[in-house]
């Protein structure tokens, strides 16, 4: 199958050679084609170029781009999409002034959902889940991360990890699976959190291995919740069974998180609402992906990840939407982008960057997606007609897509 787009307005995220990721002043630069076409065979990008130069190419389906920009999909890096139920009481808790941590005091929270996540089926939550990854699908999410969290039991965990196993195998974006075990500390264990990490290394972490049910391990390095020392002492144990770490820090509070992360030669750093320059130091020189998560600095009105001094120390970010019922109930990466460029002073090119080849990077997809490379994966979002790239950020509240590509077919 060939289909072939033509009079593209403009191509964007073009690289001739894949590059594994992005860094300081490289972000500023989005290389494009203007008045472009771009093949798609099967599954992948095949060729393109401009369309003065376009040779006689015999496709199954042409479409004519005129007036619209086409872009790689977008790349999600942190969800936790699979859950059951919604907390939307608590979102009016909120607007009546509690805080975040105090809805958590008292039973909210984390906890909230995982009393939802135990009672539901692994049947219903598998439908919940499919018809928010379907949702963020027909947004322009063309690969995403899910993480567990929402069981904090044995049974409630892997019921969580078995669904994202089985929408991995009936959905066609790729899906990485995280195991987060350590994501807050279950009412029984209150007071004994090295109990709850014992049982989380020595009963959890076994299975989901033997089941290969997850890439990647997470923990909730920060106050209240995990510290540094328990954070050293998961990842160490998941080392021995192949995972890679992808870790929560410095979101209310810098404790070391970052540094225990670069130590195990995590993947990522998430969240980083909180930095000090020493968190900024420790990341340099690493193969550790910062990403910041803005979606939830809006809903929480917490920080905004400092973006432009993490840009200006010569580091990578990547762009995500924390998905999840509690602090951030939108997968929609669009208003990521925009907020990335509103609120954290992001250009639309260091945006568009870090929401594409900087997230491919942080779920290990930096060679198949992420940037309109020959050989590459045709996850491709085309836009309606709209006057520049810019215009995807500026105009945050509009849906600027007009259709979504992934394997080179069109989401329905």
């Amino acid at each position: 199958m060939k289909l072939l787009f033509t009079d593209i307005k403009e191509l964007l995220q073009v690289r001739e050679t894949a590059v594994e990721k992005l860094s300081g002043e490289e972000m500023k630069e989005l290389p494009t084609i203007k008045n472009a076409w771009l093949l798609i065979e099967d599954d992948k990008i095949s060729d393109f170029g401009k369309m003065e130069d376009l040779p006689e190419i015999k496709a199954d389906e042409t479409i004519n781009a005129q007036g619209k920009i086409v872009l790689p999909s977008w790349c999600d890096s942190h969800t936790h999409i699979v859950y059951a139920g919604n907390r939307e009481q608590e979102f009016v808790d909120r607007i009546n002034g509690l805080s975040y941590e105090e809805i958590a005091n008292r039973g909210g929270g984390i906890l909230n959902s995982a009393k939802t996540l135990q009672e539901t089926s692994e049947e219903e939550v598998y439908r919940q889940s499919a018809q928010r990854l379907e949702e963020v699908m027909s947004l322009g999410t063309g690969a995403v991360e899910i993480k567990s969290g929402y069981g904090l039991t044995k049974e409630g965990e892997l019921k969580m990890l078995r669904v994202i196993k089985k929408l991995k195998e009936n959905y066609p974006i790729p899906i990485k699976s995280t195991f987060l075990g350590a994501h807050a500390l279950p009412k029984e264990y209150k007071g004994n959190t090295a109990a709850y990490i014992d049982k989380v290394i020595n009963e959890i972490l076994p299975e989901v291995a033997k089941e290969k049910l997850a890439e990647y391990i997470d923990i909730f390095c920060e106050q209240g919740y995990f510290t540094v020392e328990d954070t050293h002492r998961l990842l160490s144990a998941a080392k021995a069974y192949g995972m890679k770490p992808k870790i929560h820090v410095n979101q209310f509070h810098a404790i070391g998180g970052i540094q225990a992360g670069v130590e195990h030669e995590a993947l990522s750093v998430d969240h980083l609402e909180v930095m000090r320059p020493e968190d900024i130091e420790s990341l340099k020189n690493t193969a550790t992906m910062p990403v910041a998560l803005p979606t939830c600095s809006l809903y929480l009105s917490i920080p905004y990840t400092p973006a432009r001094e993490i840009l200006e120390a010569g580091l990578p970010l990547a762009l995500a939407t924390d998905f999840n019922p509690g602090s951030t109930p939108s997968g929609n990466m669009n208003l990521v982008v925009s907020l990335a460029c509103i609120k954290m002073k992001m250009t639309p090119e260091e945006a568009i960057n870090a929401a594409t080849i900087n997230g491919a990077y942080a779920m290990d997809l930096s060679e198949t997606h992420g940037s309109i490379t020959k050989g590459k994966k045709a996850n491709i979002i085309l836009t309606k007609e709209i006057p520049s790239y810019a215009f995807l950020p500026y105009a945050f509240g509009t849906n600027s897509i007009d259709y979504v590509f992934i394997n080179g077919k069109k989401v329905k």
